[in-house]
């Protein structure tokens, strides 16, 4: 699944295969889904905050599902990746108590989405990490890309689906400080800062991100190989209704 199907319309109904990447960061979801749609697509991406290096044909700033609300409907398929730092089972659990007392809270919001993305009838996914409230209908990891990142995601696939791929062994460990003691490997840790984290330069080459410098953005950033996974394996999951077209 990793050459792209020609997306065929007819002459008189031609338009670019509208694309949203929703919390879209600097556009590491829309660099994937550009080289599995090709260049008949047009990627817009949506973030509450300023993103100067977003990768995408258009950008606006708001609230992402309100705009689905608005909007969601207009486009062939939709990606969300929600803000994180509220699902992982380390804020829900762990750190849960540290949290509460210190007044620090997180949106959730993949409820919501999910319920937005609902009344679009469009094909739709939802990402998110390990302990999240998405349906772990695929996981991806950057072995199965041979990147030098782990980061292991979930995908949940609204209105389509695909199979889940084969998980490779890991080769080994995740560069840096554990514990107190210093462990070497093949991955570098793309989160966070000292300790052995990753730097810029080494962020970049491991999540295949060449457009962005800015350390925060990278490390947010989903390498651009799931999402070309991702929207491979949805043209490949159309091939039948075109062939019969």
């Amino acid at each position: 699944m990793t050459q792209p199907i020609v997306i065929r319309r007819v002459p008189d109904t031609f338009r670019p295969f509208r694309v949203l990447d929703a919390c879209c960061c600097i556009g590491g979801g829309t660099e994937g889904y550009r080289r599995a749609f090709g260049p008949s697509c047009h990627i817009t991406g949506v973030d509450i905050e300023p993103q100067p290096d977003y990768r995408g044909d258009a950008f606006h700033q708001g609230d992402a599902i309100e705009y689905i609300r608005a909007h969601g409907h207009e486009y062939d398929f939709i990606h969300i990746s929600p803000p994180c730092q509220g699902e992982g089972a380390p804020t829900k659990g762990t750190n849960a108590a540290r949290n509460k007392a210190i007044g620090r809270t997180y949106p959730r919001l993949i409820v919501p989405a999910r319920a937005a993305l609902e009344t679009t009838g469009q094909p739709y996914v939802i990402e998110n990490v390990p302990g999240s409230e998405v349906r772990k209908d695929i996981r991806l990891c950057g072995e199965q890309f041979g990147l030098a990142v782990l980061m292991h995601r979930y995908f949940e696939l609204g209105n389509w689906t695909t199979m889940q791929p084969a998980h490779p062994q890991h080769r080994g460990r995740v560069r840096g400080w554990r514990h107190g003691e210093y462990h070497d490997g093949p991955y570098v840790a793309a989160y966070g800062k000292g300790g052995g984290k990753a730097t810029v330069e080494e962020i970049r080459a491991a999540k295949g991100i060449d457009w962005s410098t800015d350390h925060f953005r990278l490390r947010e950033a989903l390498p651009p190989a799931y999402t070309q996974w991702i929207g491979a394996a949805y043209l490949a999951s159309l091939a039948p209704a075109l062939e019969a077209a």
